[in-house]
Parts: C-alpha cells; structure tokens; sequence
C-alpha cells in the first residue's frame, strides 16, 4: 500500500500526514506491506520531498517574511553541491502570516531573493524554486529587488513593496542584477498553469484566500497588467499570458522575466525524481490527500497527479481530505476511486487542525477495513 499525501495547509507537513494515514492503516491491517512517499506539487514540502527522493541537507537562513520582517528559514542544498530545492513558500509563504495579516497589496517576495542569494553564496548553480503556497501578489518583483533589479517610478524612484505599488512601474533597470544568475539554471515548478492576468490569472483565482477583496482583485488584476506591459518592453519577455506565470501570485512571471527559469509542472517533477509512478504500479492500493478539493485540484495538484497514475495503473486512489468543495468531482474521471473528509461532524477550523492527526488517523482506517473487506 502506497501512502502518498501532501502537506493539510495549517495543520500537517506532507511527512506528518503521512504518518498519522499510517497508523490508520495498521490499525485495520497490522502486518499491512508500506510504502511512504510524502509529496509537493511545489507549495510547501517540495523541499522535504526532493530530499527524501535525492541526499542532500537542509540550509539555515535569515530570509524576510512578507511584510520584510526577518525570519529563520532554510532551502536544500543536493549533494552535488550545485543544485538547490528552494520553498519560496519558506519566506512569502501563507504560513508566515496570521489570519488577520493578510494584505496582497503589500505583500513582497523580497523574502525569495534573499534564499536565491543565500544558495548562490552555497555555490549553487541549478535552482529548483517550488512555486506554491504564496502570501503574495506582487509577480515576483520583491524577489526581482532583492536580487539587485531596481524597479522605477515615473521620478525615478525606487517602488516601494507589493503588488498595488507595480501600477506605478515606468522602468526597469537590470543592470545590478546579480551577476552569478547568468551562469545558472532555473526551474521553477510550479502548481498551477494559470496565466499572469484576466479572469484565471493569478489576482482573480488566487488573490481571494490572500485576503484579496473583489475592489483589491482589479486593482492588483491591473497593476500585474502594467507590471508585464513594462516587462516586455524593457526585458523583451511577454508574461501576461504564459501558463503558470500566475503560480505564487505571480513568482512565476517573475521568475522567467529575471532568472530566465523554466516553468515546470511541480508534481511530475517530484513524481519523476522520487519514482512515483512505478511505486503506484506496485501498490494494491495509493492513499493521499491534501488540506481541500475544490475544483482547483485538477489545475496541476497533487492529488489530480496521483489519480491519472493510478488510473494509468489500474490501481485504485483514495483521497483524504479537510474539506470537499464542489467541483472537485470532475476528479473522479480522472482516475479518483473515491475522497473522503476526515471531519466526522461541525468542528470550527481551528479544531479540524488541531485534531488533525487522529482525524487523518480514523479516516484511513475506515477506507482499509472497507478495502479489506472488498478484497475478502
């Protein structure tokens, strides 16, 4: 049996939901064979789950949180030395920040160029930057302006951070960008395909959980509008529309338009690197999950990636989550057997996460006494 979730948002890391699914499982079925493969599809836990697949260590860091606040952090660095798996979700992620916080006007990516820079100092050259999991929505340009790019306004002043102050942008100005960049690769995977702009963009689809009101989603909607006009004038690199330039409110433009990175699928990635589609092969059955469903899931997550596998097998895939919001049945035609939330009745959210792990714990024990006894 293969266990293969990602992180539940607030609550669980990929690896400590997979081992409270664990124990569910060995309560139904003690001597029940196990296979562990925690997964990302490039939000938070991409790191955990390159490293699990590839030796490396885990590097400390003083980043800045979304509002430019220090706060420790760390990337991996592989054992070859050159390649480092960076989280921007470490600096500018959702996690950094209390409810109450939440503010995507003003919320910067600077937090990711200090890890870029950081793993540059560790002689890395090949940049694996998981895309996912974002407080922000300033396309990358915090990022940009931590790494030596001055973005300008019409006095010829430095922008001040967030997504709102990039409606203001008139000119960019690369000339101090840190020159170690041109000699590296860059990869940026990403969880989403959504393109920078318009009614899938990054501010429409994504801008809401961020705290973003209807008013801020077409003010940031605009500003990201200017930011990639002025990107492709100055820089020659058009954005606006490129799937997953929209990834981590918009890191991933950002990302193309300075580092010239790669835009990748987050989860083929770390399903390719950690053999995932041969462990699905083997296994009678693939339990995973994620924080919710929603009809969002399918765009590029975890758990649309391992349901096509498992269909592609013919090994059936059970999805254990918080939440299911309507539109995450277009999954079952995509090679879901069947999800289940693990909240048994009403509990507020700060309960759910809290007992999130005996809650993850029984729901996987019922699916394995049902599966056993179909087997039977």
């Amino acid at each position: 049996m293969l266990i293969a979730p990602q992180e539940l948002k607030g609550s669980l890391t990929a690896r400590e939901a997979a081992a409270a699914i664990a124990a569910g499982v060995r309560a139904a079925a003690p001597d029940a064979e196990l296979d562990f493969a925690p997964l990302s599809d490039g939000g938070p836990g991409f790191v955990e789950a390159m490293l699990d697949a590839v030796s490396g260590e885990m590097r400390p860091v003083t980043a800045r949180d979304p509002f430019g606040r220090p706060v420790q952090a760390s990337f991996g660095l592989l054992e070859d030395g050159s390649t480092a798996v960076i989280e921007m979700a470490e600096a500018a992620g959702l996690k950094r920040l209390a409810a109450h916080e939440l503010d995507p006007l003003r919320a910067s990516t600077l937090g990711v160029g200090d890890l870029i820079r950081a793993a540059l100092d560790a002689g890395a050259r090949r940049l694996l930057i998981g895309s996912g999991g974002s407080a922000t929505n300033d396309g990358g340009a915090g990022m940009a302006q931590a790494l030596g790019v001055r973005l300008l306004d019409g006095a010829g002043q430095a922008l001040p951070p967030g997504g709102a102050a990039l409606a203001g942008l008139e000119r960019i100005d690369t000339s101090a960008l840190d020159p170690r960049l041109a000699a590296c690769a860059v990869i940026a995977a990403t969880d989403v395909r959504n393109p920078l702009c318009g009614p899938e963009g990054a501010s429409a689809i994504f801008g809401p959980q961020k705290g973003a009101t209807p008013a801020d989603v077409t003010l940031l909607d605009s500003a990201l509008g200017h930011y990639a006009a002025v990107v492709a004038r100055d820089l020659g690199r058009d954005v606006r529309d490129l799937p997953g330039a929209g990834a981590a409110g918009g890191l991933g433009a950002g990302l193309v338009a300075f580092l010239n990175a790669d835009l990748q699928p987050g989860f083929p990635l770390v399903a390719s690197t950690i053999g995932l589609p041969a462990r699905i092969a083997a296994a009678d059955l693939v339990i995973t999950g994620e924080g919710r469903l929603d009809g969002q899931t399918g765009y590029g997550k975890t758990v649309a990636g391992v349901a096509a596998l498992g269909r592609a097998a013919g090994v059936p895939v059970v999805a254990l989550c918080g939440g299911l919001v309507d539109g995450w049945q277009m999954l079952l035609a995509r090679g879901l057997t069947a999800a289940f939330s693990i909240t048994p009745g009403p509990l507020t959210l700060a309960e759910a996460e809290h007992d999130a792990r005996g809650l993850l714990a029984a729901a996987a024990e019922q699916v394995v006494r049902v599966f056993i006894w179909r087997r039977e």
